[in-house]
């Protein structure tokens, strides 16, 4: 395994559309274990193969919530249902945190490493991850997705520290929260 470089923002890489994985072999496992390598590294909670120069349709989740890794194969949104409010950052956007409108459910079909489907049903965070990964998949951004008309930062702090003490492992810097603008 080894840790890859994140890139950022500023890189037309990441706002092209990735490539179905039609391979499932020993590249595509090394791949993946680089990946959840480099995103563990940077105390990340997804990753996508875009956001390490690899424009394959891969990802990796981990929430560290206990429920442990995931691998996305050539993922799809099959439903989305409502709406919520999160505090989103990215790797590829180090040091920006703002307000977003996510799906409060999402249901993903994806392939595993050995090709085999599966579908997950996720609801909050989790949610907001799938959707978040999936869309650097698709070329976008989380900051497509901010709150027109965001919380305020006290209240946005108050939503993470709720958070953090229901056990979520998201650690944010309270004072990173700002008005995109």
């Amino acid at each position: 395994m080894a840790i890859r470089k994140i890139i950022t923002k500023k890189d037309p890489m990441l706002y092209k559309q990735s490539r179905p994985v039609v391979k499932f072999d020993d590249r595509l496992a090394q791949l993946l274990d680089d990946m959840a390598e480099t995103m563990y590294d940077a105390d990340g909670v997804g990753l996508a193969a875009v956001q390490v120069a690899v424009l394959r349709r891969a990802i990796v989740i981990d929430m560290q919530d206990g429920s442990g890794l995931v691998e996305l194969i050539n993922p799809e949104i099959l439903e989305t249902e409502g709406e919520q409010f999160d505090v989103e950052g990215c790797l590829s956007v180090p040091g920006e945190y703002y307000e977003t409108i996510r799906p409060a459910r999402v249901v993903v079909k994806a392939q595993d490493r050995h090709g085999e489907w599966h579908t997950y049903e996720e609801t909050a965070r989790r949610a907001v991850c799938f959707c978040h990964e999936i869309d650097h998949l698709d070329g976008h951004l989380f900051l497509e997705h901010l709150n027109p008309d965001p919380h305020s930062p006290e209240e946005q702090e108050e939503q993470l520290r709720a958070r953090m003490a229901e056990n979520d492992p998201v650690e944010l810097d309270p004072n990173a929260l700002r008005k995109k603008g």
